[in-house]
């Protein structure tokens, strides 16, 4: 029984691990981040790179174009040309601290700052039949039971993105051309695979 509890344990653990990193070069899934493509003509891609929170603008970029160089090498083209790129950033303002874990809070994040010891736009809907202060009326509204966050901090996601029309033979002299093995050579000490 003990051995069962300790690679409960360890599992958990390491999985609270993997939620603590940077998104690594990997494929994008259902439930993950990572790049993907969508192929638009034989030569023509949309390439896409999606990180966490903890990855930065940077290595989104980066991965997005060492992505962009490996496909066009693994379709026989020798360079490619970035007709269009982009990059979003998805900022959040989330609670931190401060509150036994509830669902309620954790779903409406962005709406916290109606309700909380500091509210200043909801107040109790019946304030002006109640004579006097009440508890709704002074706090806004607030659980006393659950508590809530009172710390917040931004977090922020980026998505790289490019279209991409490859070509054979040697690079045009454009900065908009890239040669595919010259970026797969230079960025490959920057990119980090899973279990790396």
């Amino acid at each position: 029984m003990k051995r069962i509890t300790t690679a409960a344990v360890l599992g958990a653990l390491a999985l609270l691990g993997a939620c603590a990193t940077a998104t690594p070069y990997q494929p994008a899934t259902a439930s993950d981040r990572g790049f993907s493509e969508l192929r638009i003509e034989d030569n023509r891609f949309q390439v896409e790179f999606s990180g966490n929170s903890l990855t930065d603008r940077r290595t989104v970029e980066t991965y997005m174009l060492y992505r962009a160089a490996e496909l066009t090498k693994q379709s026989g083209f020798d360079h490619f040309r970035v007709v269009r790129r982009e990059t979003d950033a998805d900022t959040r303002i989330v609670p931190v601290g401060g509150a036994a874990y509830t669902p309620f809070y954790d779903h409406f994040y962005l709406h916290y700052r109606y309700f909380g010891p500091r509210a200043s736009y909801f107040r109790d809907p019946y304030r002006f039949y109640r004579p006097g202060p009440t508890y709704f009326s002074r706090y806004g509204y607030y659980d006393p039971f659950w508590g809530g966050p009172v710390e917040f901090r931004e977090q922020t996601r980026y998505v790289a993105s490019a279209e991409i029309l490859m070509g054979k033979g040697e690079k045009p002299d454009d900065v908009a051309f890239f040669d595919a093995d010259q970026v797969i050579f230079n960025l490959s000490g920057q990119i980090r695979r899973p279990g790396t």
